[in-house]
């Protein structure tokens, strides 16, 4: 470890910690022309992809096929107007990625039964023979909280032997001079203590924001790491974990990247342990679908992988796009890009959903969620400028469109109600022309099947449903007794509560599209790590909209018939409830009475790893501990 004279921080300059560099140049790429790949070869590859593609995509194709056939029966004659071509075409967008996911989550319920380690990641790792660095990223966070998570780490690894091939770098993009002292304070002391070397600097500029901030660290200092692993200021690993994964690049040369499935821990709100519950029972089934028909080509999520420096430094240097943002200038969701512009250069891209020590926290709030989803909106749908780029595989395609439509679905299923409904006061109210002005030999009877349009709502609701269901009944079935019965409970709960805050998010999203179309930049703000109970007046400031769309549309559907709005009963109770359930999901008081019986909980909360516990006490011990005035920071800074 040496110290060099780069100004740490105003309280306390020339304590920046760093090695000696070794550059490495890492050039943008040409988005319009394809560079010769420079793999060529990639064993580790699992063989017959294209028959699990033909089975997940083409199923989900048959499907969507079959389901947009009966809508338009449902429709009638009415499906030859303008209206029903329109709603019959929102039909079959919305529907074709809910089946893509049903027979995702078919392939990883069958695939965990005969799972295959083309990597090796579950076989005993040896040591790895050479040095990986751990990235750290920080922007304005809060110090003791990733101290007390890095110092798990670093004793995790001390206790694993492993320490002297690994080094943690602390990137620092803060630009509050508080935190910046506070981050130097904590990086010099735990550099004195033992564990691996620990490195810091800070950078004047968020030129380029995270992936800047990485691009800038290979510039200086890739050349004298074969690999690295990015880490969240929330992220924490096993060391065990990232040993095997270091191993694996050593044994795979063609491999670029492996991506891990982070797993939720330490929620504290309702809403935190929501999305923790549902996370670790449902995340790892859909993950292991993507990853048995994704193969080598599969995707980024920005942090807890094991990433080639010389597949990164030749491949995925990012340039500024043209135009003005939102569009334009700096990618913001740049690690599905990253990912895209590797596997272009014919680097294997593998997830390894079921590797298991990898973690992070999530947002403990649904603003939380709302602030990063506008920013992670604003990416995907900046992706449709890079999603023609030459020579990206056809999944890379795949990956970014389904980001895309992740986020145009909020306001296509906002259209796709409101036409519903449109259809529905056209049948109910204008009188229907039998003869119209035409060369019809007979008259044009209006046809509504209701007893269709039941079949195909329940099997939309069905297959929406189903990942859930299966990842449920997979673990229920390795659990006897009360354990079994709580997972149940837990899940029913986890479903009906996320069924009334989906139109809540169904709204949010819609209008944030709506923004970004129109042109307004979201920026780029830190988000919130811990959880502060949010007032009924605060939520219901935050929901108008939602409120004065659920009267709308319940008094609409109540005009029409009655059994209409039963029918959209859930999504006119998540809208009319939305101040409730904003403010009751951010309470700590609740996430833990229905902890303290049971509900909600997850296995790391009930056999917590050795990791797990060292971070659970680093952290209570960083908050029984009195913050000096260097390490203050504020909300508003955070």
């Amino acid at each position: 470890m040496g110290v060099s004279m780069d100004g740490m921080s105003r309280g306390r300059p020339g304590l920046e910690l760093l090695p000696p560099e070794a550059p490495m140049a890492m050039p943008a790429q040409d988005l319009a022309r394809a560079p010769r790949p420079v793999v060529t070869s990639r064993p580790s590859a699992p063989p017959l992809m294209w028959l699990r593609r033909l089975l997940v995509i083409g199923g989900a194709l048959a499907f969507t096929f079959i389901a947009t056939s009966e809508m338009s029966l449902v429709l009638g004659l009415s499906r030859w107007s303008l209206m029903g071509v329109v709603l019959t075409a929102f039909f079959a967008m919305l529907f074709i990625w809910i089946a893509l996911a049903f027979t995702s989550a078919v392939a990883g319920l069958f695939s965990m039964g005969v799972v295959t380690d083309p990597l090796g990641l579950r076989a005993p790792a040896p040591p790895p023979r050479s040095r990986t660095a751990l990235l750290v990223p920080i922007y304005n966070e809060s110090v003791p909280h990733w101290r007390a998570t890095l110092s798990a780490m670093r004793a995790s690894f001390e206790e694993a032997g492993a320490s002297s091939t690994f080094d943690i770098f602390l990137l620092s993009d803060s630009t509050d001079a508080a935190i910046r002292d506070a981050e130097g304070e904590a990086a010099l002391a735990m550099a004195q203590e033992a564990g691996p070397a620990v490195h810091y600097r800070h950078r004047p500029q968020n030129t380029g924001r995270k992936a800047g901030n990485i691009e800038e660290w290979v510039r200086r200092f890739g050349g004298a790491y074969p690999q690295f692993l990015i880490l969240d200021a929330d992220s924490l690993m096993e060391a065990g974990t990232v040993v095997s994964l270091a191993a694996a690049m050593e044994r795979h040369p063609d491999v670029g990247l492996i991506q891990t499935l982070p797993l939720l821990q330490g929620g504290e709100t309702f809403f935190a342990r929501l999305q923790q519950f549902a996370g670790q029972v449902y995340g790892p089934l859909i993950a292991q679908g993507l990853a048995w028909w994704s193969g080598a080509d599969c995707n980024y999520w920005g942090h807890n992988a094991m990433i080639r420096t010389e597949a990164f430094a030749s491949a995925a240097g990012l340039p500024r796009l043209p135009g003005r943002k939102p569009f334009g200038g700096e990618i913001l969701s740049h690690d599905f890009v990253e990912a895209a512009l590797m596997r272009r250069a014919g680097w294997a891209i593998h997830l390894a959903p079921l590797l298991g020590g990898s973690y992070e926290q999530g947002p403990p709030t649904l603003p939380d969620l709302a602030v990063r989803d506008r920013r992670w909106c604003q990416g995907n749908l900046q992706h449709s400028a890079v999603i023609g780029t030459a020579g990206l595989h056809p999944l890379s395609r795949l990956h970014m469109a389904t980001g895309i439509a992740a986020y145009l679905s909020a306001p296509f299923w906002l259209a796709f109600l409101i036409l519903g409904l449109a259809v529905s006061l056209q049948a109910h109210f204008l009188r229907p022309d039998y003869f119209p002005n035409s060369h019809a030999l007979f008259p044009q009877w209006p046809i509504v099947d209701p007893e269709r349009a039941l079949w195909v709502f329940a099997v939309t609701l069905l297959l929406l449903l189903a990942p859930k269901f299966m990842a449920l009944a997979a673990l229920i079935l390795r659990r006897r007794g009360a354990g079994a019965l709580r997972l149940l409970a837990g899940g029913v709960l986890e479903i009906l509560v996320s069924s009334l805050l989906s139109p809540v998010t169904m709204l949010t999203q819609a209008q944030q599209v709506v923004g970004i179309l129109l042109g307004r930049d979201g920026g780029w703000t830190t988000q919130r790590r811990e959880g502060e109970a949010i007032s009924l007046r605060a939520a219901f400031r935050l929901s108008r909209a939602h409120l004065v769309l659920g009267v709308t549309l319940a008094g609409l559907a109540l005009a029409i018939n009655p059994l209409l709005a039963a029918w959209m009963a859930p999504v006119l109770l998540g809208l009319l409830l939305a101040p409730w359930l904003i403010s009751w999901t951010s309470s700590v008081r609740i996430g833990e009475w229905f902890r303290a019986r049971g509900l909600l909980t997850v296995p790391t909360e009930e056999a917590p790893s050795r990791v797990l516990r060292l971070a659970a006490q680093a952290q209570h011990a960083a908050e029984e501990t009195p913050v000096r005035a260097g390490e203050r920071w504020t909300a508003a800074g955070a």
